[in-house]
């Protein structure tokens, strides 16, 4: 008899009510762990994928389970997995193309994940895959910044901007955010050296010469942006378009590859006009990082920012709220 679970799914792209759904418990493969979860997080792409605006980059079939990162217990492993065994408590991000944390049990690769930290809970820890992931991807990888470097960081914040707003002080670089004011207490707590009240000033009338820009807004935010970085800096997006760049590295058809050039045109301009390099990044997965990103929170170098925890059967609650864009940090959905 087929084990079933709870799971919160869509049936088509653009159904803002998520149905909850008995489905059968996912089979693993030799490289995976079957999970229990315990929580997940909600983040943009999450909303996103619902409303189909990843399908020039995603490809899923329906009815589809959404969620992208997650924390829980493994209940049983594959016949090729060494690094972890039942009982041990986990967190990670999952592949784009096997998504669904916002259910009982999950299926993930033993390369996507890590030991969540000793001093967070499962909750707590559900908090940081995807945040602190893009963070790093993005200030390490692509920026590499340094001691002594100037980064803006828009929207400190938001889910990803408290945690990028740690991570950059921990390199040693000096940090200016934009937030409101009611939450300039809190993102000079975490680290920021500059806090700019965007209701108020608009961030390229008062920054320049800044080595970097982490782009978590796209749109107007991210066109000003190139004001404000000296010639040689680079501007990281998670919310602009795609460039062609990525689309070659991603190994898209050519027909996406020139659509992402048309579609980028404007950016090029201000690369060239500006000096200034762009990066879109679409994180990836990486429990060989996130055991790094372990190892931060314990020697208390980075720490979840919750605005609030919602049980799963109130799971539309917690994705309206998000969608509202007015979260302080994280929302986390605590599984049965």
């Amino acid at each position: 008899m087929t084990k079933m679970m709870k799971a919160a799914q869509i049936q088509h792209f653009g159904q803002q009510q998520l149905e909850i759904a008995d489905v059968p418990i996912p089979t693993i493969g030799d490289h995976d762990v079957l999970v229990k979860v315990a929580a997940a997080s909600i983040n943009p792409i999450d909303l996103k994928t619902r409303d189909g605006k990843l399908k020039m980059l995603l490809k899923y079939s329906m009815p589809l389970r959404l969620g992208s990162d997650f924390s829980g217990t493994v209940v049983q492993t594959g016949t090729l997995v060494k690094d972890f065994k039942v009982g041990d408590e986990v967190y990670g991000r999952v592949q784009k193309n096997r998504i669904g944390t916002f259910a009982d049990y999950l299926a993930v690769d033993q390369g996507d994940i890590a030991l969540k930290p000793a001093n967070l809970s499962l909750v707590e820890s559900a908090a940081l895959p995807l945040v602190s992931l893009t963070s790093y991807q993005a200030l390490i990888d692509l920026m590499h910044v340094k001691p002594g470097d100037k980064v803006l960081i828009q929207a400190g914040s938001g889910g990803i901007g408290t945690v990028a707003i740690q991570l950059a002080k921990s390199l040693g670089a000096f940090v200016a955010t934009t937030t409101s004011a009611k939450n300039t207490g809190l993102v000079r707590q975490l680290g920021a050296d500059q806090v700019i009240d965007y209701h108020q000033t608009a961030f390229e009338d008062v920054l320049f010469d800044y080595d970097d820009v982490f782009d978590t807004l796209g749109g107007s935010q991210l066109a000003n942006a190139f004001q404000v970085v000296k010639p040689g800096g680079k501007v990281v997006s998670i919310s602009g378009l795609p460039n062609r760049a990525f689309a070659q590295q991603a190994g898209l058809p050519m027909w996406k590859q020139l659509a992402f050039s048309l579609a980028t045109a404007k950016i090029r301009r201000l690369q060239r006009q500006f000096q200034v390099g762009y990066e879109f990044l679409f994180m990836k997965p990486s429990g060989t990082q996130l055991a790094k990103i372990t190892k931060m929170v314990e020697h208390g170098t980075l720490q979840p920012v919750i605005d609030r925890v919602v049980p799963f059967f109130d799971i539309q609650s917690a994705v309206d709220y998000s969608a509202a864009g007015r979260s302080v940090g994280k929302i986390v959905i605590k599984m049965a």
